[in-house]
């Protein structure tokens, strides 16, 4: 990413980025501006080797309040893939898991491309085996709990893009989460609605960590493979429950590869604006107040704020009450992209956990799943007494 003279010169004379990073107020001595000093040495000072790279959140905090508009998030992104030719990598989180999976699938679509298509598994003359072809291979079932769930179609106007939440369940079972009953209730919501959805066991996932990473090679093997699956269902809308997904596909998808032949929805600004016009009805809530947290994706990112409150609203008795930083001023839920997990983003965390309770909270309802998990993940073993909820669910639970 190329910065202008002008942004250059503004940025050394500011220090509005760092005021604003919540990292910045955690970690000390990181500092966005500071960051970008060093970037401008050549060949980029020592930021290429530095763990500093990998500590910010891409949380678009520190350029929503730029005064010479200056994406320091895809700034970063940029010498993250420099930084990994020089093997200064992330620490990731989960073990590394989510990426490794998100690999596996990127190189399996790579060898499908090369694979042979009608091919037979035969032995070479030589005794040595060709390798099993694509149809032989068995394929991992990504949508058994769609068919058990509701209605789904293998083409038609709506395509419901999944993403990894599927994968989630196992991870996370020790915060007793079952993260695939949001991918649930968005197909039972979606169904109530009078919308089968196309749910593809040929989706993969939307790239947003190997992006984010400076995975470039992986990024754009997904990205391609989930552009062919959606084109080839004839959809023209597609749905997403993930303001990454979301995000991706509205950012840097669209910015590589042209416009889409779909549009894109993140599902809080679709149900806002389609449930209306049904005759579903909510009854009213036991939770007397509530509070949002706005995922930086959807909001700073997408500029989604107001969608997600609409639906809240929805629900009668419900008092939905702001903490003291909300839409574009919210905090980030503490870390992304599955990686750089760390006591900067407990502190993150529970200070989100203490503004809900400041105005009375008893639950935070979100629209991401890693807020769910990561501010689920902080509360344990602590006094604060929260709900984490998912919105959707939220809304598929109070359904009349």
């Amino acid at each position: 990413m190329q910065l202008s003279e002008q942004q250059i010169d503004y940025c050394m004379e500011c220090g509005v980025c760092t005021g604003s990073c919540p990292v910045a107020m955690e970690l000390e001595g990181f500092s966005p501006r500071q960051m970008i000093k060093r970037a401008m040495k050549e060949p980029e000072g020592d930021i290429l080797s530095s763990p500093d790279l990998w500590a910010c959140l891409s949380c678009s905090r520190c350029s929503d309040r730029c005064p010479v508009k200056i994406d320091f998030p895809a700034f970063i992104r940029s010498l993250r893939e420099k930084a990994r030719q020089q093997e200064n990598l992330p620490k990731l989180s989960h073990h590394g898991m989510f990426h490794t999976i998100t690999s596996i699938q990127a190189a399996q679509i790579e060898q499908d491309m090369l694979q042979p298509q009608a091919k037979s598994d035969q032995a070479k003359p030589d005794g040595t085996s060709q390798g099993r072809p694509k149809q032989d291979r068995p394929k991992q079932d990504r949508i058994g709990w769609a068919k058990e769930t509701g209605k789904i179609s293998e083409t038609g106007e709506y395509f419901y893009f999944t993403g990894c939440i599927s994968f989630y369940d196992v991870a996370f079972e020790y915060l007793d989460l079952k993260m695939i009953e949001s991918a649930k209730n968005n197909l039972k919501l979606l169904n109530k609605m009078g919308i089968r959805p196309v749910i593809s066991n040929d989706e993969c996932c939307c790239g947003h960590d190997a992006f984010w990473c400076g995975d470039e090679k992986t990024f754009e093997t997904l990205a391609k493979k989930n552009i062919e699956t959606i084109e080839k269902s004839g959809a023209k809308t597609v749905i997403f429950g993930c303001p990454e997904g979301y995000s991706m596909f509205k950012e840097a998808i669209t910015e590589r590869f042209g416009p889409l032949a779909f549009e894109i929805r993140h599902i809080t600004e679709f149900l806002a604006e389609k449930l209306p016009e049904t005759n579903l009805t909510f009854k009213t809530n036991a939770l007397a107040r509530v509070t949002f947290q706005d995922p930086c994706r959807l909001g700073r990112r997408s500029g989604i704020y107001e969608a997600p409150r609409q639906l809240i609203q929805m629900v009668a008795g419900c008092d939905l009450s702001e903490m003291e930083h909300n839409r574009e001023n919210a905090v980030c839920c503490g870390t992304t992209a599955w990686m750089q997990c760390s006591s900067c983003s407990k502190v993150m965390q529970i200070q989100r956990l203490k503004e809900a309770e400041a105005v009375g909270a008893g639950a935070i309802i979100t629209a991401c799943p890693k807020c769910q998990i990561h501010l689920t993940c902080a509360k344990k073993n602590t006094d604060h007494d929260l709900e984490i909820i998912d919105l959707v669910s939220f809304l598929a639970d109070n359904l009349v």
